[in-house]
């Protein structure tokens, strides 16, 4: 599962394929593609105008995770749906929190 996330010296960078005007906000999951990538599934009920599906995005990934907002910010992919979603933090500990979290 490490192929959904990248660690970094100043935490972790996500692989998320986000669908927004969704009926509900959630992470479905870790998909893979043709290619064997690999990504986390992700919706959010907000539309992709002015930056509102990235910052419910970065919301529901705070709230899953248990973790601080502010350490939580989408870093490329911004009007895409593939997105690199970035945690700063203790890199070990946001590597085993994402290992545990891909396997729910």
């Amino acid at each position: 599962m490490s192929g959904c996330f990248r660690l970094r010296e100043d935490g972790v960078d996500l692989f998320v394929r986000l669908t927004p005007k969704s009926s509900k906000d959630a992470v479905e999951g870790v998909e893979h593609t043709a290619d064997g990538r690999c990504h986390f599934a992700a919706r959010v009920r907000a539309v992709p105008e002015k930056g509102d599906a990235n910052a419910a995005l970065e919301k529901l990934f705070a709230d899953e995770l248990g973790i601080p907002r502010k350490s939580i910010k989408v870093v490329a992919g911004g009007t895409s749906r593939l997105k690199t979603v970035r945690i700063t933090g203790n890199a070990s500990e946001l590597a085993r929190l994402m290992a545990e979290f891909a396997r729910r």
